[in-house]
């Protein structure tokens, strides 16, 4: 899988405090683990070729803890965002000259799956493939909706959805997807900032508007670590796993 991918980790955190007060969430352990080794190991087992790390909050911590990724089988290199974080489309389009003009995939670094990165096209038809799952206990309304047909929908509540699917922070896309991020955004709070400060949501709706986005369903496991709760949950499954394993 020679694309390079992006770890979404420069977030605050902050329904994770006071854990999140001394320690950046994707590195918070579950497991035996960081949250974001997982996504590394499993990336360097999938042959991504380079990851890319934004980093805001606490960012001295990750070149310390992580390097240069030569003891996972990687290339790292950090895209620091100064003190506030850009969100993610606005931490994407500061990436994106680290990240070259080739398709890549992106993966939020404080979440927790078993999906096979190596399922997902390196090259997308339109503008980007994502990944989706179903609709977890604290998120019951999902994000996109899909019709009688499998269409992806620009939301969970659009005309003609019969069911809706939450975004698990997985995707691989082209640079494409930012091109128009200006028109689109408008006047959103931190799109005037230097650097933009804005979420890919709106640019995602967009493109699944125009039929320019792809979707696979992830049925196994996948989690957002969003509460000191679900670490810990988490944190008992995977070392349950181990013992049994």
């Amino acid at each position: 899988m020679d694309v390079k991918a992006l770890l979404f980790a420069a977030g605050r955190g902050e329904r994770m405090r006071p854990l999140t007060d001394t320690t950046p969430k994707p590195l918070l352990e579950a497991g035996g683990k960081r949250l974001i080794e997982w996504h590394l190991e499993r990336l360097a087992a999938a042959g991504v070729c380079g990851v890319v790390i934004n980093i805001a909050h606490l960012a001295a911590q990750f070149p310390r803890t992580l390097g240069d990724g030569s003891r996972y089988g990687l290339r790292i290199e950090y895209s620091h965002e100064g003190e506030v974080p850009l969100e993610t489309g606005g931490g994407m389009l500061h990436a994106l000259p680290l990240l070259g003009d080739a398709p890549f995939l992106a993966i939020n670094a404080d979440t927790f799956t078993d999906f096979d990165f190596t399922a997902l096209c390196p090259q997308p038809q339109g503008a980007a493939e994502l990944v989706l799952a179903d609709n977890p206990p604290q998120h019951p309304q999902g994000d996109f909706g899909i019709d009688a047909a499998g269409k992806l929908l620009p939301r969970a509540d659009s005309p003609g959805a019969t069911r809706a699917l939450t975004f698990t922070g997985i995707g691989m896309y082209r640079p494409e997807i930012l091109r128009d991020w200006r028109a689109i955004i408008g006047q959103a709070p931190g799109a005037r900032e230097t650097p933009p400060r804005f979420s890919i949501t709106p640019l995602l709706r967009a493109a699944i508007g125009r039929s320019e986005i792809q979707w696979r369903h992830h049925r196994r496991f996948w989690t957002d670590v969003g509460t000191p709760q679900r670490l810990a949950d988490l944190d008992a499954r995977l070392r349950a796993n181990l013992q049994s394993g």
